[in-house]
């Protein structure tokens, strides 16, 4: 049976892109279709012997740094559909946009793993509500009417293309209640995973600071720590990179560290030294929490998200209910380490071990 794999794009590195990899080394022999890829993408999965095929938006200028601004104007929609897939006999979408667009033939299955339908054109007011600032600040002000007509149509084609898929795999509730909601589809879970493995040497200490590990992108809120930390005098150091650093180093004053981008044996080395990790974002899964419970850390929360699938309160973390400072300030404030073992954090974490995951995905797919 030949299998051919299809992401959304190959340009940032977060969870899903560790998912992805995660995919791509249970079925090594099947290429990896895409629509935009950095050139660190493509030497890692050449060293790999993957195979990764883009699309004609590769080719478009400074295809990287603008693709999603391509996204309104219909050109990933053209992008996906332009695969030719015809000598395939089942296609994995991984999609949290438009990879599920793919045409399929009609003996090919096509089953989708998706983290959320694309919230650009599905939710679009939290998401512009939430975009970058910078130099894109007046395209934000104008984007909701300038992109109206654009979005409405993008919901029309993405709800037929739901339609050819032949299953829906969601990685959370949260998505499974969005694939049902906008899709009219069910949905059974497939939870991504932590490699547990990698942290069973990891022995936590007492620190005397609490870590922030995401993208900086301002809809990830990470501010919200920054102030409710910096308030009460308390360290913070953030591991991440993205187009909403300049502004959070503006709104720090004293008491934040920016690591910007460690390794994965640095970041290790970091968690297990930290209070606890802070997750100020409403994640649809998210694999940081999991993370800092491999480590032996308890995780401080929004309580919205997959976080409610993952972090047990009162045994592995706690959640701040309101997404303010104030609100994880009242959590910060009354936080015990103490309260919290080694032991049910890093079990926990073994519940979503990659073996498990792994076996879920080929009892999905069998080539």
């Amino acid at each position: 049976m030949k299998l051919a794999i299809v992401y959304d794009d190959l340009i940032q590195h977060g969870g899903a892109e560790k998912v992805l990899e995660a995919l791509s080394d249970i079925f090594p022999d099947a290429p990896i279709y895409t629509s935009v890829a950095s050139k660190e993408w493509l030497d890692k999965f050449k060293n790999k012997n993957r195979t990764v095929i883009t699309s004609f938006l590769q080719k478009f200028p400074l295809a990287v740094k603008l693709n999603r601004y391509y996204s309104p104007f219909l050109l990933h929609v053209l992008a996906f559909e332009s695969f030719d897939l015809a000598d395939y006999d089942l296609v994995l979408s991984y999609s949290s946009r438009f990879s599920h667009f793919v045409i399929t033939k009609p003996g090919t299955k096509h089953i989708c793993y998706m983290n959320s339908p694309g919230r650009m054109f599905w939710e679009p007011f939290d998401y512009f509500e939430n975009e970058s600032y910078g130099f894109l600040r007046p395209f934000k002000l104008l984007a909701r009417k300038f992109l109206k007509l654009p979005l409405s149509y993008i919901r029309m084609v993405d709800f037929n293309a739901s339609k050819k898929v032949d299953c829906f795999f969601a990685n959370s509730r949260t998505s499974q209640k969005r694939i049902k909601k906008y899709y009219g589809r069910d949905a059974e879970i497939i939870y991504p995973f932590v490699e547990t493995n990698k942290f069973k040497n990891v022995e936590s200490e007492d620190g005397d600071y609490f870590l922030v590990i995401t993208r900086l992108s301002a809809w990830k809120k990470v501010d919200i720590a920054i102030n409710a930390c910096e308030n009460i005098q308390e360290k913070l150091k953030i591991i991440g990179e993205g187009p909403d650093m300049t502004r959070l180093k503006n709104i720090s004053k004293y008491s934040t560290d920016f690591l910007g981008y460690v390794s994965e044996d640095e970041k290790k080395e970091v968690i297990r030294k930290c209070k606890a990790v802070i997750i100020t974002q409403k994640e649809d899964f998210g694999i940081v929490p999991l993370e800092a419970m491999a480590c032996g850390k308890p995780v401080i929360a929004f309580g919205e998200g997959g976080v409610v699938e993952t972090v047990l309160p009162g045994k592995t973390g706690e959640f701040f209910d309101i997404q303010n400072s104030s609100s994880l300030e009242k959590v910060i404030k009354n936080f015990d380490l103490k309260k919290f073992s080694v032991e049910d954090c890093k079990s926990r974490a073994k519940e979503f071990d990659i073996d498990i995951f792994e076996k879920k995905i080929r009892e999905l797919i069998i080539v």
